[in-house]
């Protein structure tokens, strides 16, 4: 009988119940980093800065290409089942976010989106002089990326609008501006928490698998919201596509996909910052 006891609280001591998250379970060590200053002058002067750009554009670039690409294919056919259709257009855009992520984290952070990278400099991620870089950057990016997918396919590429965003029909400005403001908000808001530096002190796991949610939320956003939008959610992949297409009725209304994303960035950062960053990580006795 002894030896049961023993074995009952040998086996308590190695097994120990599992903690709720947000409360007792916050107690490995945890340093918050202090936040971005506005003017970081010795930014300019590193090759990690120029470097993290160069990664933006190239990323952005890959980004548009096989995103506005798939469009272009689903577009041409005829008989929609022999295509990938919406739901493939989807993966495209989700899909290339989640492996771009993955490749540039380490380099630049992986914003690949404008509305990203603002919402971070709100939270004081990032420099100012840091964030219009990368927006800079990731919007030449887009340009480039869609000009060579109108490189390959011009007479396609104008007749099926350039992969380019505008309200569609039987929807209003307000409706596409809402649909903006709330799918840059789940992306924004998976981003903060998929990069949450207390969820990494926690989970060791969570670096690896952070560019499997925002990939995630991205595909999900686009499968709602292409039918209202086309779903931006991205100004540069918006702005790009526009000017390679350079129509009328895409620079109708092309506000909304800068007004949209940047609200929804912003309240998924205060959101984040004020609401969830709130529980304190260490529970006082």
């Amino acid at each position: 009988m002894e030896g049961k006891e023993e074995d009952v609280r040998l086996g308590a001591n190695k097994f120990s119940e599992r903690q709720p998250l947000g409360t007792s379970a916050q107690t490995k060590d945890y340093k918050e980093a202090p936040p971005a200053p506005l003017f970081e002058p010795g930014e300019l002067q590193s090759w990690s800065f120029w470097r993290a750009g160069i990664a933006e554009f190239m990323a952005t670039f890959l980004f548009l290409y096989i995103t506005i690409l798939t469009v272009m294919g689903v577009a041409r056919s005829n008989n929609k089942c022999a295509s990938v259709g919406l739901q493939g257009i989807a993966w495209s855009f989700g899909g290339m976010i989640f492996a771009l992520v993955y490749c540039t984290a380490g380099v630049s952070g992986g914003h690949i989106n404008p509305a990203v990278t603002f919402g971070l400099f709100l939270a004081r991620k990032l420099s100012l002089t840091r964030a219009i870089f990368y927006i800079v950057m990731q919007c030449l990016g887009a340009i480039c990326g869609a000009g060579v997918v109108k490189g390959f396919q011009p007479s396609l590429y104008e007749s099926k609008n350039g992969g380019a965003n505008f309200v569609s029909h039987g929807y209003t400005k307000g409706d596409g501006l809402g649909a903006e403001i709330v799918g840059t908000f789940i992306l924004v808001y998976t981003v903060f928490s998929a990069t949450d530096a207390k969820r990494n002190a926690r989970d060791s796991h969570v670096p690896i698998l952070a560019p499997l949610p925002i990939g995630f939320a991205v595909f999900l956003v686009h499968l709602a919201t292409i039918p209202i939008t086309g779903t931006g959610i991205n100004p540069a992949r918006s702005l790009g596509a526009a000017i390679i297409y350079n129509r009328d009725h895409a620079w109708d209304g092309h506000w909304i996909f800068w007004v949209g994303p940047f609200v929804g960035a912003a309240l998924a950062a205060l959101y984040h910052q004020v609401v969830i960053r709130a529980i304190p990580f260490k529970s006082g006795n």
